[in-house]
């Protein structure tokens, strides 16, 4: 029972910084391709999916804890960006595209616990 409410840091840890290089991977191109307005309004949208999406990940290998393996995808993710603009202003947008990244690893938690067949 203890491994089933376990912890898996590797697991989050991987998957936040994930999801934050695949916002970057999909937010930099849409400024090239898109301009500066769809630039912007990627931001927020891939800010919550990417986590979510990596969090349902994530929620396909655990037993429990859903929820909270989903904010540690968000968080680990917008922490993983404040690491690298370190210094740098953020402005409110940025501050915004955070949140939705916590708010999106929470929401795949929950999606993840309720795709998961219960055993008995």
């Amino acid at each position: 029972m203890a491994n089933a409410t376990k912890i898996h840091w590797i697991r989050a840890v991987l998957a936040g910084i994930l999801a934050e290089l695949a916002v970057f991977a999909i937010v930099f191109p849409t400024r090239h391709f898109f301009g500066q307005r769809a630039f912007l309004a990627s931001i927020l949208i891939a800010s919550a999916l990417m986590p979510f999406l990596f969090a349902l990940w994530v929620g396909r290998h655990i037993q429990s804890l859903f929820l909270l393996h989903g904010l540690l995808v968000g968080l680990v993710a917008a922490l993983f960006y404040l690491g690298l603009a370190w210094g740098q202003p953020q402005p409110l947008l940025y501050r915004v595209a955070h949140g939705l990244k916590i708010v999106g690893g929470a929401c795949g938690g929950i999606v993840a616990s309720r795709r998961k067949p219960t055993e008995g």
